[in-house]
């Protein structure tokens, strides 16, 4: 199981365009279109399961909120900061 990183580490690792909440870091993508999030909280979906590692998806009309946390670990491990690079690879 990934360890739990300290405040310290998360302030380091976070990507640009990420914050924190709590025990998740958070991300809002925008979009001009509906089905362009929808498209894209498809491909973050894809991502998260092929890594066993699943987000908080919420889709809204013109932007998607992406959700990172460990449960097991009780916090944020390098697993979620890895999965928000791969994420904002997929917006790019």
């Amino acid at each position: 199981m990934p360890e739990r990183l300290d405040d310290d580490e998360i302030d380091r690792q976070l990507p640009d365009g990420w914050k924190r909440d709590g025990d998740e870091i958070v991300r809002v993508y925008p979009f001009d279109d509906y089905l362009d999030g929808v498209t894209f909280a498809t491909r973050v979906g894809e991502v998260a399961d092929e890594e066993f590692h699943h987000p908080e998806i919420r889709i809204r009309y013109d932007e998607v909120e992406v959700r990172l946390t460990s449960h097991e670990a009780g916090g944020v491990t390098g697993t979620d900061i890895r999965l928000a690079n791969l994420f904002d690879d997929e917006r790019r």
